[in-house]
Order: C-alpha cells, then structure tokens, then sequence
C-alpha cells in the first residue's frame, strides 16, 4: 500500500508538472471536479490550505490557467463559488489520464466478477482510510521537535 500511495502522488505531481500547473493547483482541480463548486473556504478545508492567502493563490493560478471560474452564488449573493471548467481540464489533463485509464481499463477487464467486486471493495475502503487518517491528522497537534543540546 505504501508503493501504491507513493507511487499515486508521484504520479498525480509529474501529471500536473507536464501540464504545466504544480501539485497543489491540480489537487484542487481534482477535488473541484468532484465536489465542485465550492466556496474559497470549503476548498480550503478539504486541501488543509489556509482559507485566506494560500487557497487566493491557487484559485488566482487556476483561473488564469483558464482552469476554473469565480461566481457569485445564487442563493446567497454574499457568497462566492468556485467552479471548475471541466473542458479546459479535461484538454489540459485528460489525455494522460485516458492513457492510464486504458492500462487500467486492460487489467480490470481480466478480472472475474469475485475479483473486480474485491478490487473496487479495496479501493472504496482505502479511501475511507485515507479520509478518515486525514481527519486524524488535521485533528492532532504535531509533536514538539526536540531541543538541541549545547555543550
């Protein structure tokens, strides 16, 4: 599991680094696409960026990039969503995801009923883990460093 989640984010960086956006912006993109559109501060809690300058700073990249697009909500005129342009990503991104995909879409179509219901088990399970350790860690003050000594 750890070459596997190694591996995933080593990925997901050398994907943004060949469409010209760092980690962090494609991240988000990614969880725009999913959950989107968010406000600044509901992306900022899901990356564990800081709701002022940090996530400012990757919606500004990212709608430069032509990425995604800041609007005022609907419903609440006070607020503002951020929204992903799914054809501008999928252009950007898409064709090294299609790549992989069809690796992927390859291997699975060997797999017998039992196994895919494992594997797709596996997958949905780990990412509750995942969540769930975020959380965890989001939650828990870091240990203190150790002191230095002087002699």
């Amino acid at each position: 599991m750890r070459l596997f989640m190694a591996h995933a984010v080593l990925f997901q960086d050398a994907v943004a680094r060949w469409a010209g956006l760092n980690a962090t912006d494609l991240q988000c993109a990614g969880l725009l696409m999913l959950d989107g559109p968010l406000a600044p501060s509901e992306l900022a809690a899901r990356t564990g960026l800081s709701s002022g300058g940090a996530i400012t700073a990757v919606i500004d990249r990212l709608e430069a990039a032509g990425l995604v697009h800041r609007a005022r909500d609907d419903v609440d005129r006070r607020r503002v969503l951020v929204t992903p342009d799914a054809d501008a990503l999928w252009q950007r991104v898409g064709p090294v995801y299609a790549r992989v995909g069809t690796h992927w879409n390859e291997y699975l179509a060997d797999l017998d009923d039992d196994q895919l219901a494992l594997a797709i088990e596996v997958i949905r399970q780990a990412a509750v883990i995942n969540r769930d350790a975020i959380d965890a860690l989001r939650a828990t003050p870091p240990p203190s460093k150790p002191t230095r000594q002087r002699r």
